[in-house]
């Protein structure tokens, strides 16, 4: 037996160089400063004067832990760090806010301030999260520069639409700092399954009996989402089917709704049209559903009467039976007791090439709670991932599947991705 558990926080180590420019989002730059570093990334920051207006240096400073950079000719800051330096230090540069005039420097290619003297120099991958008024956004110049920033390779994050600070509604809203952070995760994370189709299946299915009443059970659909999100980041195509679940789209995935096992299954027949490298059935799939169906809420003296089971499809051996069969297919099993050799079994009933075994017995992890461990079971092999978060043990799973499904090997370091064949 192994055991997993090492760092996979595709931004622990990262060196960031955060711009902000001059916008009232600007109070949003502190927390995505914590954000980053609370994940281990080393993160610091150039302002423009304008950005001073809406933010101070102090603050930025005491969550960086660092000096903030704001003049581009300063003897005593070109002392500590010059300007080309610090342009090559970063793994990337994120400006967020970046203004409408700001855009327009940015695009023109102009190198009068530090931060957009930075931008002309860095070599590393530029992220602009727009911040302005919906009229500013809209304006066919600042959609040119925008246009032309893309044409540089630049990625913008956002602008979204929603309320504007100046009480206007409209696109021009800042991401929030955990929707950049997840942008980060998708472009700097290691890609161990580019060019990979990847297909999961998560959270719970409801069986309607009548419109009030069906059957389910307590899967909130987390680990599943966090699974899709973890391969997303390592670079595969993925497509989720998710039963009825609260959880957000991770960016870079591809959902499908679905309400029912029934639904599921079909979903999922649907999407072995393309083929699939890797079939992840995290779902929790209700086993028995209702005979009966009323469009009309049922009187209580009559549910004992109607409530008649019958055996959903096993969307597992479905797949595993079908003609253009997944090259790997992970199923989960939730156990309460003997759930190894319970899982053994299933492994082999279904046709799963791996089972991941979560022990539900404990209320601290696995369905509706935010941590998970569990044990990952190939023939006779077993490996363990201790109690930790969600997306830390679908980064360990996806790491681990690409290592030895996939022939991939990452190196911890720096983060790169090697064939162990070549």
């Amino acid at each position: 037996m192994s055991t997993l558990f090492n760092t996979t926080e595709p931004l622990a180590g990262k060196r960031i160089l955060l711009g902000i420019c001059g916008s009232i989002a600007a109070y949003k730059s502190p927390e995505l400063v914590r954000a980053l570093t609370r994940l281990g990334a080393e993160v610091r920051v150039v302002m423009t004067r304008s950005a001073g207006q809406f933010v101070t240096p102090i603050t930025l400073q005491a969550l960086s832990g660092y000096p903030v950079r704001q003049d581009l000719f300063a003897a005593e800051e070109e002392a500590a760090m010059d300007h080309i330096r610090l342009a090559r230090w970063p793994d990337a540069v994120v400006v967020a806010p970046a203004s409408a005039h700001s855009l327009a420097r940015f695009a023109l290619g102009l190198g009068d301030d530090l931060l957009s003297t930075l931008l002309l120099v860095t070599r590393a991958p530029v992220f602009l999260a727009p911040a302005m008024n919906a009229s500013m956004w809209a304006h066919p110049a600042t959609q040119a520069h925008a246009r032309q920033l893309c044409e540089y390779g630049v990625q913008l994050l956002g602008p979204e639409a929603g309320a504007l600070a100046c009480g206007e509604e409209g696109a021009g809203r800042m991401l929030e700092p955990e929707q950049i952070v997840a942008q980060l995760h998708l472009a700097l994370a290691p890609k161990m399954l580019a060019g990979k189709q990847i297909l999961i299946t998560a959270g719970p299915t409801w069986e309607s009996l009548d419109p009030a009443r069906g059957l389910s059970n307590r899967a909130s659909g987390k680990q599943g989402f966090a699974l899709a999100q973890a391969c997303a980041e390592a670079g595969a195509q993925v497509q989720l089917i998710s039963g009825p679940s609260q959880e957000a789209t991770p960016p870079g995935v591809l959902r499908v709704n679905v309400t029912s096992a029934q639904e599921m299954l079909e979903a999922t027949l649907r999407a072995l049209a393309t083929p699939t490298d890797l079939f992840i059935a995290n779902a929790a799939v209700a086993d028995h559903r209702p005979a009966l169906q009323s469009t009309q809420k049922l009187p209580k003296t009559a549910l004992s009467e109607s409530l008649t089971l019958i055996v959903n499809p096993d969307i597992v051996s479905t797949v595993n039976q079908h003609a253009l069969r997944p090259r790997v297919i992970v199923a989960f099993a939730a156990e309460t007791r003997d759930h190894l050799a319970s899982a053994r079994n299933k492994a082999a009933q279904k046709g799963a090439d791996i089972i991941v075994v979560n022990d539900i017995s404990h209320n601290e992890t696995g369905m509706g709670a935010e941590s998970n461990a569990c044990s990952i079971i190939e023939g006779s092999d077993l490996t363990e991932i201790p109690t930790c978060s969600k997306i830390d043990l679908a980064r360990h799973l996806i790491r681990h599947i690409a290592e030895n499904h996939f022939a991939l090997k990452v190196t911890e370091h720096h983060g790169t991705v090697t064939n162990s064949h070549s």
